[in-house]
């Protein structure tokens, strides 16, 4: 679609199957549409998502708590991506959210209303062992000079800073020098390409370990 006036007939067409009179551009709104004494249902329609949108759309909050946006049904994995979440935010802020085929089939994802966003147990007892499992702040709210630092990258490199000193060993040896229970694991997985196995259950630090040592210096220890 390369025009807002596409979007127009698909959403009257929607609403006016619902009994609802409607009319474009009235006032500063796209649409507005009535039916009998009810609040008036207005949608914002635009050919792509933004913030101007959604503030445009909040606007309208202050005329009737029935407010949609409406845009194009977005194609390909990273839009689809994007749509779940912008559905995610229309529902936080009380909008409804309809999007417009090529075809001018319309689909109503959610309509408005006051919904507060589910709590999600398992992904925030998942954010506090993150939280406990980081030394320190290293990343003082962004990313350091080679990226974020993770709990698992400090305790790559405990691991890497005891086989440099050490030498090659085993993965429970190094486990209980470090205090990282997962010690074996995490060299086995070599994530970051710093460990090689040597023999069974022994690894040794590759040069690009020796190189996150310098890179990460100040990563790891509080």
């Amino acid at each position: 679609m390369k025009r807002e006036s596409e979007l127009y007939g698909p959403v009257k067409a929607l609403l006016q199957r619902q009994g609802y009179e409607v009319k474009g551009e009235v006032g500063k709104a796209d649409l507005v549409a009535r039916r009998g004494d009810e609040a008036p249902v207005i949608v914002e329609l635009k050919l792509k998502i933004s913030l101007t949108l959604f503030h445009q759309a909040v606007a309208r909050l202050a005329l009737s708590d029935l407010v949609y946006i409406a845009v194009p049904r977005p194609a390909g994995p990273q839009a689809r991506r994007a749509l779940k979440d912008n559905l995610a935010l229309c529902r936080r802020l009380g909008l409804g959210f309809i999007t417009v085929r090529e075809d001018g089939v319309t689909e109503v994802l959610c309509d408005p209303g006051s919904a507060l966003p589910r709590r999600n147990p398992k992904a925030r007892a998942r954010l506090l062992r993150d939280f406990d499992r980081l030394r320190g702040d290293p990343n003082d709210g962004g990313a350091t000079r080679y990226g974020i630092v993770t709990g698992y990258r400090q305790d790559a490199l405990r691991c890497a800073a005891y086989l440099a000193e050490h030498g090659a060993g085993k993965g429970s040896v190094v486990a209980k020098a470090v205090g990282v229970k997962p010690a074996t694991r995490i060299m086995a997985e070599n994530h970051y390409g710093w460990f090689e196995r040597v023999d069974k259950g022994i690894y040794a630090l590759t040069q690009a370990g020796r190189a996150g040592l310098v890179h990460w210096a100040e990563s790891w220890e509080e």
